[in-house]
């Protein structure tokens, strides 16, 4: 670990997106702009932080072809302009079915460069009463396998929201320092299994977990559970910030990470 950045300052970046694509923009641009005036190195911004529609099939007109369009030159220059590493939440990228986009996660360096990509591959289902949410109808499951980058910080794993519930999803990734999660959590599922199953990410991979979500009531009429956090490898919460606009920030701590993994061996100790 002693060519790494031994304690790293990241950022989850929380929104309450409209179904305005300008000032969702502007809104991510002032968050990011604070978090790194607080220091941070990398940054991850929401789910759906570009728009939540008034309908799911909203986010359709603005989906763009991979490598091009205003939302990725807005990522692209705002990790540049800050020189910071932005996992940009998701945004919607064009495939070739016509009525379905690729839900995706982009990764830039300080440079602009994007690094990585992350299609999600998990698609959230919920039906209880009133609500309702699928979304396969406007999404399309990525076919791409767990997706890593490397930062100063060590090894960067990708996933986005409802991959939350399936743990053998994070084991594929292999050894990790940090977990990155973007989502958009329901006020009804977050309330009663966000910090449970992000905490246990956490403990079981003996890793950093930074997860950035919408919080609060939106335009469209939807609730989201928010709860922006950092948790580290022994499942402790480091900040979060529970509702509204703004961010959790801490540090990555890699003396930390290595000694929750020298006391509890768990790692090493896999038979599967």
């Amino acid at each position: 670990m002693n060519a790494l950045n031994s304690n790293f300052r990241i950022a989850a970046v929380q929104t309450v997106s409209s179904t305005d694509l300008a000032h969702n923009l502007q809104e991510a641009a002032k968050l990011i702009a604070q978090s790194a005036g607080e220091g941070a190195q990398l940054i991850a911004l929401p789910e759906y932080f570009c728009l939540m529609g008034r309908k799911d099939t909203d986010k359709l007109a603005l989906k763009e072809i991979p490598g091009k369009g205003p939302i990725q030159d807005f990522l692209a220059e705002q990790a540049s302009r800050y020189g910071v590493w932005l996992v940009g939440g998701t945004l919607p990228l064009d495939n070739d079915e016509p009525d379905r986009i690729y839900n995706t996660s982009l990764v830039y360096d300080p440079s602009g460069k994007q690094v990585a990509r992350y299609d999600k591959i998990h698609l959230f289902g919920f039906n209880k009463g009133a609500e309702s949410f699928d979304e396969s109808v406007t999404i399309r499951p990525g076919d791409n396998p767990p997706q890593t980058f490397t930062a100063p910080c060590g090894r960067i794993g990708l996933s986005i929201c409802y991959d939350l519930r399936f743990p053998e999803f994070f084991r594929a990734l292999g050894d990790i320092n940090l977990l990155i999660l973007p989502a958009a959590f329901t006020y009804t599922t977050g309330s009663a299994h966000w910090e449970v199953l992000l905490r246990a990410r956490a403990i079981e991979n003996q890793c950093y977990v930074l997860a950035a979500a919408q919080g609060g009531k939106h335009e469209n009429g939807r609730r989201t559970w928010g709860h922006s956090v950092l948790i580290d490898p022994w499942g402790e919460i480091v900040d979060c910030l529970a509702e509204g606009p703004g961010f959790a920030i801490g540090n990555m701590n890699l003396e930390r990470l290595a000694e929750v993994r020298a006391s509890l061996p768990a790692l090493k100790h896999r038979t599967m």
